[in-house]
């Protein structure tokens, strides 16, 4: 709420010229105040009386009045034609506290009234003009929408961190548009990710900020190459639990530069997946055959960037990887085995060949599933022809030397 309000009042002022803000959230069924961000308006002191003005007693512009109008924003001088002391509100605690005009929104959308807004004026200033009364009402839906939509994330946290047991759960945010991820394009890594967030605002700005991504440069310029357009792909947000991450990576149900389908790629580093989706770390590589499960290679990388939580600034951040991890082997055979159990399962579920997003959390024991956090289609495969005769040398090639 106070970096929604700080953004709005960023916004008008390039505008509507004003020396003090008050918006308050209301509850759409009742219209009374939830909450609100005050600068520069009136003393605290003087809120009970403001408030048994607004609730009791006749004045201009009441908000509950302005909420039954065609038009739910107006200016204190328009309604008083220019008579300013005619309103009790102004008589008693603007005007001694330095304010003369006033302008008032009720923010109202498809969905209900969700806040109201005033911006006031010292007594030095002009009062406002009807074109300022007409832009503000111009912006009331899009601020409902940003009151609503703040209002339903901060409430659905909550509940997400009553869930998990938490006070502010660490949370993952992450992209879902429509046409992210099909058969013939892919838009992993593309958009921005965020992992760790925790608290309202925190998530609130993390969201707002995933769902900006589809504006990024490497979006835009992906979809000038795959000829799509940003209204083709609407895009949800996700806010999940985070799950401390031993380990993370991406595998794939057939290679991925090949497109063969016969084995299980791996990839996979220290700590979260975002340095590996980014391309920002040469991961871990594994293959694994899907007819018998053998490890079929094995290479261990110099991983030098981890993704690892930053505790100052209470989010997943990329860094340098601690020295002795740096050459470390990240999987043994059992969590090969159960990565390689996982992908096999979502390609069965689909029915084609998938990119799959997976962690180890850091409290897995043997035996135990894996965690897949995304999977999507397989952008490239080979035609798989039926071999012709049995060939000894290419059999002991792939089985026996894993090549």
């Amino acid at each position: 709420m106070q970096d929604f309000s700080r953004a709005v009042t960023r916004v008008l002022r390039r505008a509507v010229p004003f020396d003090g803000v008050c918006l308050l959230t209301v509850d759409p069924a009742t219209l009374l105040p939830t909450g609100e961000v005050v600068e520069d308006g009136l003393p605290a002191a003087a809120m009970i009386r403001l408030t048994e003005i607004e609730l009791r007693e006749p004045d201009f512009n009441k908000f509950t009045a302005l909420a039954r109008t065609d038009q739910p924003t107006a200016s204190l001088s328009g309604a008083t034609a220019g008579d300013l002391d005619r309103s009790l509100r102004q008589r008693e605690l603007r005007r001694p506290s330095g304010f003369a005009d006033e302008l008032r929104a009720v923010l109202s959308g498809t969905t209900g009234t969700w806040g109201a807004l005033t911006l006031l004026r010292e007594a030095r200033s002009p009062h406002f003009t009807p074109a300022e009364v007409r832009f503000v009402a111009s912006l009331a839906r899009a601020l409902a929408d940003g009151l609503r939509r703040a209002a339903l994330i901060g409430d659905a946290y909550e509940e997400l961190s009553s869930r998990c047991f938490e006070i502010n759960v660490p949370t993952a945010v992450r992209s879902s548009a429509i046409g992210e991820d099909s058969g013939t394009a892919s838009f992993a890594g593309i958009f921005d990710t965020y992992l760790g967030v925790s608290g309202q605002d925190r998530v609130l700005d993390a969201v707002r900020a995933c769902w900006a991504s589809l504006f990024n440069t490497r979006a835009v310029a992906y979809r000038l190459r795959a000829g799509t357009h940003h209204r083709d792909m609407p895009m949800a947000v996700g806010v999940i639990e985070l799950i401390h991450a031993r380990a993370s990576g991406v595998a794939f149900s057939a290679h991925p530069v090949t497109g063969k389908t016969d084995r299980v790629v791996i990839e996979t580093s220290w700590g979260w997946g975002e340095a590996v989706v980014q391309g920002l770390v040469t991961p871990d590589h594994a293959e694994v055959g899907k007819a018998d499960g053998r490890v079929l290679k094995y290479q261990v990388a110099d991983k030098t960037v981890v993704s690892a939580f930053d505790y100052a600034v209470g989010r997943v951040i990329e860094t340098e990887m601690p020295a002795r991890l740096v050459s470390r082997r990240v999987l043994d055979e059992e969590q090969i085995a159960a990565i390689t159990d996982a992908v096999l399962a979502v390609e069965r579920h689909y029915g084609y060949p998938v990119d799959v997003e997976w962690v180890l959390d850091r409290h897995r024991r043997e035996g135990e599933p894996v965690c897949v956090v995304q999977a999507r289609p397989v952008t490239v495969t080979a035609p798989q022809t039926a071999p012709t005769e049995w060939n000894p040398a290419a059999m002991a090639a792939k089985y026996v030397f894993g090549t």
